[in-house]
């Protein structure tokens, strides 16, 4: 029982903290690149992986080999921790493109499989039976408070605002994210 406790309250904490993350980001963005935020009215989905891609809340994930193996020509035994950095795994040119290091949400239109020149570059959920068991209602949830969101307001950020990510555990804006909001027309 105990241990299902544990893990109810690792879902609870690790989603809320990683969900109101890609949200910061993607409001930081959309703040940089405010023609998207109409786009994004239409195209919510691409907007969302692709700030995965650039600010992934998670910034790696740890692995165990189970048997010996190798990759490439590299030896690794069984027992071996791996860990796969997000960050930079996900800015890699020779995977993404020349592009890697610039917000573009089109390399999307296609799906996250054909995003890349690799199937499953996108890792932010992780991927296999070991992916974030709340990838599906951390979308979910992001889109729908970005629609409230963009439904109303347009927003830029504070000419105040220094980009100073920062790894604590996960990635975060150092010095909190201030915006402008605009109530729009409707």
């Amino acid at each position: 029982m105990d241990e299902i406790i544990h893990e109810c309250k690792t879902f609870f904490f690790a989603g809320h903290e990683t969900t109101a993350l890609l949200l910061t980001w993607t409001v930081f963005l959309l703040s940089v690149y405010p023609e998207w935020q109409e786009r994004l009215r239409k195209e919510m989905t691409m907007v969302l992986l692709e700030t995965l891609r650039l600010y992934s809340p998670a910034v790696f994930t740890q692995r165990k080999t189970t048997t010996d193996m190798a990759v490439g020509e590299i030896k690794i035994p069984q027992g071996f921790g791996i860990v796969i950095p997000f960050a930079i795994m996900h800015r890699d040119k020779t995977i993404w493109g020349d592009d890697a290091d610039e917000f573009n949400p089109l390399r999307f239109q296609n799906g996250a499989i054909k995003a890349a020149k690799v199937p499953h570059a996108l890792l932010a959920f992780s991927i296999g039976p070991r992916s974030c068991i709340g990838q599906n209602f951390a979308m979910m949830e992001a889109k729908s408070v970005l629609a409230v969101i963009l439904q109303k307001f347009s927003f830029t950020h504070s000419p105040d605002y220094v980009h100073a990510p920062v790894d604590l555990v996960t990635l975060q804006p150092k010095f909190g994210l201030p915006v402008v909001l605009k109530l729009l027309d409707i």
